[in-house]
């Protein structure tokens, strides 16, 4: 792309005349350019697309087919130009960069950018900078989001159904783990994260376990579904009754059908039976349910009425009274011993009472250690938290107007990084999601989105919020996306990086001199890949003594 500015503002963009011999059919919307300014050069994004002429009547004449009067008319009356949105200034004389204040003079060159020009924005890929994906019509160079500046802030990836939000997601959540700087906690709804999982074609993918063995645990909901699928869980999800607070019912009141007047008699209940408000309630029988009526000055059908309702609950089998185990304490101990946590929701995927319920209970249950925690740092008592990552998709469920603030997800977004806690959001639909979140999230990756309160709702924040809007109607429906927000220094839609065995390479190159234990468990989990792939045998990764009789 080459071209020189015409016109212009600092707000409204500039208007850049293609150069002779330059086809307009070529350049996307979308494309990184640099306008050479005499003092700056100011690094852009094409938005606009445009055929002007000199004279509007020229547009309405009827050529002959004489290809030499056609390019003269195109290199006089009619121009094809495009329009350029500045986002950030290189200073040529002091370097660095900086917020963009002035603009070009008329008739600067403009340029497409280079692999240079990328690297000085968004950084070279290495520790700090993950390589996601490629600049439109850049395919060989690698551009970087700032992990550090990722994890600092919750975050939100937006699509359309079929767009790929879980292959975002699923790529993000690698360059974390890899990296180390943060854990992460997912709460796998659809089962796509943990051991397997699949592309939008429908090809079976590797899921987090796979890739970095013991760096992450599997924990399930639903143990029978998980070993249908050929994963072995770490743990298996037990909720005691005594665990669930009105908050949680709240949470999920559309799923129990409550209405406002049994909402507020779940919390007397809960003050007049106290902690096992929940089982004690279930356990009642009529004449029981009178007598309490007659206490707490209550109609008696409504109560009833309250507990057929809730006898819900008791048709998800890992709700117990007496479970076998704290999930919330085996969760931290992995997470304190650097393991990542996917939490499988099995046959439950479709559930959302159980996902709601499950993932308040233990959110809330976390969040609050994690507090009591950093209170300790901050009087000297211990170390500050490692920076922990929840992943929660479907996120309009917890963080709706109605319920945001009576959430732990809606105080998560709203302290920031206060308790090194934060989300990352996962939803087709943003405009459920309450406003005052939306402006809470550092980084955004929105994929196509097609309804306008959707895009409204995704871009809000943004100072180019306008201009993005034409950008992000044209996106394909796969692999393509905006990266904005806290940490990218300027918007950039990309071609994200395939997810296939050259990114399966670059997860796991590294991983044993990092100290990743690839004796145990990961040296089983690699061999049992490798024997079945040579087709010699079919292996359990949990026979150790068929492993060890194998190689006698």
């Amino acid at each position: 792309m080459k071209g020189t500015v015409l016109r212009g503002s600092l707000s409204g963009g500039f208007d850049v005349r293609l150069s002779i011999g330059e086809n307009v059919e070529d350049i996307k919307v979308g494309t990184f350019c640099v306008v050479e300014g005499k003092r700056y050069d100011f690094f852009s994004m094409v938005v606009d697309e445009e055929i002007e002429a000199t004279n509007p009547q020229v547009l309405y004449e009827t050529f002959s087919d004489n290809s030499l009067i056609d390019e003269i008319i195109m290199g006089t009356g009619v121009i094809e130009k495009v329009k350029v949105q500045p986002m950030i200034m290189i200073d040529k004389l002091e370097g660095g960069i900086r917020p963009v204040k002035s603009i070009p003079s008329h008739m600067s060159h403009v340029r497409e950018a280079k692999e240079e020009d990328v690297f000085e924005i968004f950084g070279k890929p290495d520790a700090e900078h993950f390589y996601v994906g490629s600049p439109l019509d850049m395919e060989d160079i690698k551009l970087c989001v700032n992990l550090d500046r990722f994890i600092e802030r919750s975050n939100g990836i937006f699509g359309k159904s079929g767009t790929g939000k879980t292959f975002y997601t699923r790529i993000m959540l690698c360059g974390m783990i890899k990296s180390q700087k943060a854990n992460v906690l997912v709460f796998d709804v659809h089962n796509e994260y943990g051991w397997k999982g699949s592309s939008e074609a429908g090809v079976e993918v590797k899921g987090l376990k796979q890739l970095f063995g013991s760096q992450v645990a599997i924990f399930t909901l639903d143990e029978e579904s998980s070993k249908n699928r050929g994963v072995r869980p770490d743990f298996v999800v037990e909720i005691p009754y005594r665990a669930i607070e009105p908050g949680d019912i709240a949470l999920a009141w559309e799923e129990l059908n409550l209405n406002p007047t049994a909402l507020e008699s779940i919390y007397i209940l809960q003050r007049y039976l106290g902690d096992n408000w929940l089982l004690d309630f279930l356990k009642m029988d009529v004449q029981d349910i009178k007598d309490l009526t007659e206490e707490i000055n209550a109609n008696q059908a409504s109560l009833q009425a309250l507990q057929r309702k809730l006898m819900m609950l008791e048709r998800l089998p890992f709700i117990k009274e007496n479970p076998a185990d704290d999930a919330v304490k085996r969760i931290m101990e992995y997470l304190d011993n650097g393991i990542n946590v996917v939490l499988e929701f099995g046959r439950y995927q479709n559930n959302m009472l159980a996902y709601m319920l499950v993932a308040n209970i233990l959110t809330r249950r976390i969040h609050a250690r994690y507090v009591v925690r950093s209170e300790r740092a901050q009087a000297g008592k211990g170390a500050m938290n490692k920076p922990l990552v929840i992943v929660i998709e479907e996120a309009h469920k917890f963080l709706s107007p109605e319920l945001s603030n009576q959430t732990i997800f809606g105080m998560i977004a709203r302290e920031m990084r206060k308790n090194n806690v934060t989300l990352l959001v996962v939803d087709q639909r943003p405009s459920g999601i309450d406003p005052e979140v939306q402006s809470q999230l550092g980084t955004k990756i929105i994929a196509l989105l097609t309804d306008e309160k959707d895009i409204e709702a995704a871009l809000s924040g943004s100072s180019n919020a306008r201009m993005l809007r034409n950008v992000l109607s044209s996106l394909e429906t796969k692999q393509q996306a905006i990266i904005l927000g806290h940490a990218v220094p300027m918007p950039v839609v990309i071609r994200t990086r395939e997810y296939d065995f050259e990114f399966y390479e670059d997860m796991t190159d590294g991983l044993s001199s990092s100290g990743d234990d690839f004796t145990g468990k990961r040296f089983l989990d690699d061999m049992e890949e490798y024997l079945e792939d040579k087709g010699a045998i079919q292996v359990d990764i949990g026979d150790v003594d068929g492993i060890e009789e194998l190689f006698k």
